[in-house]
């Protein structure tokens, strides 16, 4: 990842906006510091219609889409000129032969990354062309899980878990991809396939779904384990893998006390409410995990050391009233662990997970283990200011 001036950066990716024989997709969202855009999120890609070939803009505010059609040429550059303009925050271009990312710095600078893939990706341009599923519909895990019909139509009453399997879909792809590419991530065989543990993976929804996508769609070999407290959950999954024909483990016990033949490749921790997130993720760093997605929610315990804490000046107001206490509980907490994980030797993203639309619990933290530690200062001030002490830190601290 490189920095540059915000303007330098932002013309990379105008170019690529309007390189309509490449665009795949692109997405803006986000907000910089002190800012907010006019819309939610935006996503862009060229289409073919009977007028000529124009760039669908698809604008996301708090509760519908506006889709708008704009002429190749000056129409669309102007479109684009005027989105760039916007103060949002990120930029994910996506094109056949790359994936590029703008993330504006807090001192407004361009964090740029670019990054090849592996397989060239075809440019759609048809209007009502059909959604490209990583997992179809018709898929048996989405039938075992209760998910689609017995003729493989996904249920209109759980539209929004299918959204969430997708969503999390995409992203272990391409986190996947760009770890083995650069080196982080082990290139699985049959003899050696990837270990992927779930600590915490309640029903197993996404951990079906990763395992039958990376199997079946990518063709690798995987070796799954799911960990959860409840004997109902490993009971239920473990009869689902059998009619699957899935090699999967199930057990159940805590996640600070379950023990692994081997450390995994990937550790998912997407259903590990409040503290239990914490234990996930030390355990990640225990086993020198080189790839970890987790998914927290349910922020109780430092919203509760927030209550009878005294906010340092002039921050009292972020905590004076219950529902801001808890919002900023919430983001306090992921800051936390982003810092503690980065610490412990981890590249750490923090992205949207599910759009907002669909839930309010739609962060997800991917960290990937480069061995390079920041001596980051930032934690160790935040815990003092606000008298708090965060669980994984202790983890971290017991674990040496």
């Amino acid at each position: 990842m490189s920095t540059a001036p915000l303007d330098e950066g932002l013309a990379r990716v105008r170019a690529e906006l309007l390189a309509d024989d490449r665009l795949v997709r692109a997405v803006a969202s986000g907000r910089r510091r002190g800012a907010v855009p006019p819309w939610r999120r935006v996503e862009l890609r060229w289409v073919d219609l009977k007028a000529g070939r124009h760039l669908q803009v698809v604008r996301y505010d708090a509760t519908q889409a506006h889709t708008a059609n704009h002429l190749r040429g000056g129409p669309a550059e102007e479109a684009v000129d005027a989105l760039l303009a916007e103060p949002f925050g990120n930029w994910t271009v996506e094109t056949a032969e790359q994936e590029l990312s703008l993330r504006v710095t807090k001192k407004g600078a361009a964090a740029v990354h670019s990054a090849a893939r592996s397989g060239a990706e075809p440019v759609e341009r048809g209007h009502d062309r059909a959604k490209d599923r990583l997992l179809p519909e018709d898929d048996p895990v989405f039938a075992a899980l209760g998910l689609a019909d017995a003729q493989g139509r996904i249920k209109p009453s759980r539209m929004a878990k299918y959204r969430q399997v997708e969503d999390f879909l995409r992203i272990l792809d391409r986190s996947l991809t760009e770890a083995v590419a650069k080196g982080r991530l082990r290139r699985p065989t049959d003899d050696a396939p990837l270990r992927v543990v779930d600590l915490g993976c309640g029903n197993g929804y996404l951990t079906f779904a990763a395992q039958r996508y990376l199997s079946e769609q990518r063709g690798l070999p995987v070796r799954l384990t799911g960990v959860d407290v409840k004997e109902q959950s490993r009971d239920h999954n473990s009869e689902v893998a059998r009619r699957l024909g899935i090699d999967a483990t199930f057990v159940a016990g805590t996640i600070g006390e379950a023990q692994l033949d081997e450390a995994p490749d990937v550790v998912l921790a997407l259903h590990a409410c409040d503290t239990a997130t914490d234990d996930a993720l030390a355990r990640a760093v225990a086993w020198e995990a080189p790839l970890v997605l987790a998914a927290p929610c349910c922020h109780h315990d430092i919203a509760a050391q927030l209550r009878s804490a005294s906010a340092p000046a002039p921050y009292s107001s972020l905590v004076r009233d219950g529902i801001l206490r808890e919002r900023f509980a919430d983001t306090l907490t992921d800051t936390l662990r982003a810092l503690l994980l980065r610490r412990a030797g981890y590249r750490v993203d923090v992205m949207e997970f599910v759009d907002s639309r669909h839930t309010p619990r739609n962060t997800l933290l991917r960290a990937v283990r480069t061995g390079s530690a920041t001596d980051d200062a930032e934690y160790d001030a935040l815990v003092a200011a606000w008298g708090i002490r965060p669980r994984l830190g202790e983890l971290l601290e017991q674990r040496g």
